[in-house]
């Protein structure tokens, strides 16, 4: 998927989200984990988290196997990729 191509809003999330079991959500030096497996926040809540003032999905979001990072947290990087490139 390219971001710069392809908008995603509120409409898109539920079959963007479908088969994830983890959602990270980071803004800044803060993040938040829902896991999905002991249940999903509702539409508004989750559009609250993972879209930005635009109403598109914010950026970067990335899926790695069930997991989806939104938003970029150096530590929830290196927790979920194994580290940055230098």
């Amino acid at each position: 998927m390219n971001a710069s191509k392809e908008r995603f809003g509120q409409k898109d999330l539920k079959t963007l989200f479908k088969d994830a079991k983890r959602i990270v959500v980071a803004k800044g030096k803060r993040f938040e984990i829902l896991d999905l497996k002991r249940g999903s926040p509702g539409p508004a809540a989750l559009a609250r988290l993972v879209l930005g003032p635009t109403g598109n999905l914010r950026a970067p979001a990335i899926r790695t196997g069930k997991t989806w990072v939104v938003g970029f947290n150096e530590d929830v990087y290196a927790e979920t990729f194994g580290g940055l490139p230098a």
